[in-house]
């Protein structure tokens, strides 16, 4: 296997040289600021396919915009900017295979937006030419790594609440309705989704990460209550050979607090980010003092959290390593999206390789 091409850390040396590529999505500044701010790296550019919107990014954030992709991703950079080292991705869904191909190609390293790609099979083909290129691909989950995601893990994994039953995971926001979310959110052509497609990807990681990455089937419900032509309201459950059954819910058009619950027989646990607290059920939380029963909600500390995906990515590039869990489980996000998808469309239950 090809060396991954590494960017020195020690102090002194210079910077990851980073550009920017896409400002479709509502997280491209988000990514471009973590960028500015993360000691080891240093903003360098903008491209975008919409040249109006890319030239407004770059002068908002102090860079020039380089309409030509194919430039940028050259060995010696283009012009006035300079070889790039690494890109973050943000661009529409539907153009990430083009996008991050080309990056990936050139022996770019690429932090992106979920979803990596819209299929299983083109995740696949990136991840086979990073691979042959050197190039490091992160892609952003960053609910895996929250203090709160490990403290339900442990407790799943500890065996306190007795074989596992059900989880429950919900993430919703409002910006179908206030419109905030911008327009082109709602078209499939560039989004590929709606709101599972897009919010909903955390909490199926996060159902996939407690229950396990492939379940039997998946089945899905999809609304649009605001009209749009995309779903702004969804359910999907996905069964799993234990008999456990996970349950993914994603909406634009509520906005509710972030929770996850999972149920066992014998305890239950759960997160809520309104207020922030981790509470659990069962006689394994409480003491003899109370009898030893279930009880109240037991509240229970939550760690810090991990370093974050962007910054394991600049983790990964100085020490040249591979970010294999992490883009395992976004190969795997992208099949259960695709069967969820696919269970609403066709209105029946989906069976997953």
């Amino acid at each position: 296997m090809k060396r991954i091409r590494t960017v020195p850390s020690a102090p002194g040396s210079r910077s990851l040289r980073v550009a920017v590529l896409g400002y479709w999505h509502v997280h491209a500044d988000d990514y471009a600021q973590t960028v500015v701010a993360h000691p080891g790296t240093e903003l360098v550019a903008v491209w975008d396919d919409d040249a109006e919107r890319g030239r407004a990014a770059a002068e908002r954030l102090g860079v020039p915009f380089e309409p030509d992709l194919t430039a940028l991703l050259s060995e010696s950079g283009a012009e006035g900017v300079g070889p790039v080292d690494g890109v973050t991705v943000t661009t529409s869904t539907v153009a990430h295979r083009e996008v991050i191909g080309a990056a990936v190609r050139a022996g770019k390293h690429v932090f992106t937006e979920k979803l990596l790609a819209p299929t299983v099979a083109e995740c696949e083909e990136l991840l086979t030419e990073a691979e042959r290129t050197g190039a490091v691909v992160v892609v952003s989950l960053p609910r895996l790594y929250e203090g709160y995601t490990a403290a339900v893990r442990d407790v799943v994994e500890s065996g306190r609440l007795g074989c596992i039953t059900y989880a429950r995971v919900r993430l919703s926001h409002e910006g179908a309705v206030t419109r905030w979310l911008p327009d082109r959110f709602f078209d499939p052509a560039p989004s590929i989704g709606g709101a599972l497609t897009d919010l909903g990807c955390h909490p199926v990681y996060l159902v996939q990460l407690l229950l396990g990455a492939r379940p039997e089937r998946v089945t899905a419900t999809y609304t649009a209550v605001t009209g749009r032509d995309v779903e702004d309201n969804a359910v999907v459950v996905a069964s799993y050979p234990s008999g456990a059954i996970g349950v993914v819910e994603a909406g634009f058009a509520s906005p509710t607090p972030f929770t996850i619950d999972v149920f066992g027989t014998e305890g239950t646990v759960s997160w809520t980010d309104t207020p922030r607290r981790l509470t659990a059920t069962g006689a394994a939380f409480h003491s003899q003092d109370d009898g030893g029963g279930s009880g109240s909600p037991v509240e229970l500390p939550v760690p810090e959290d991990s370093p974050g995906a962007f910054a394991q990515w600049v983790d990964h590039i100085s020490a040249g390593t591979r970010a294999d869990d992490n883009t395992a489980r976004a190969v795997e996000l992208t099949r259960l999206v695709v069967a969820a998808n696919r269970a609403a469309a066709e209105q029946r239950a989906v069976e997953l390789d």
